[in-house]
């Protein structure tokens, strides 16, 4: 069953949320010496480039209320719901998800957490 769409307002903070954790923790794994991520935002789409030269790419879809994944294995389409952004196909977690295409495409495990 799906939520309610989010005022507008609600749905960018959240979806920025998320945006600026992932920003946040690539730049804490670069200082602690785990991986050079390089990250590139332009507006609602964050631009993850790793060291092989393959990318993961988190982007804003404001008229769906969704955020989208773009990795290597696949892409991946999320929906706020109750606070938890869930695939709207299988209903896995949106940082379990990133977590797990950041570490395949890495090569070393990498995870995330969502913003508290």
């Amino acid at each position: 069953m799906s939520s309610p769409p989010l005022p507008e307002r609600d749905y960018h903070a959240a979806a920025d949320r998320v945006i600026a954790a992932i920003e946040s923790q690539a730049d804490l794994w670069l200082q602690q010496g785990v991986i050079d991520i390089d990250t590139h935002r332009s507006g609602g789409l964050l631009e993850l480039a790793f060291p092989d030269g393959s990318k993961i790419v988190v982007n804003k879809q404001p008229p769906l209320q969704e955020l989208w994944l773009a990795a290597r294995q696949g892409g991946f389409h999320f929906r706020c719901q109750a606070d938890r952004w869930l695939d709207t196909r299988d209903g896995a977690e949106f940082f379990a998800r990133l977590s797990e295409q950041l570490s395949a495409q890495a090569g070393v495990t990498l995870a995330l957490a969502a913003p508290t």
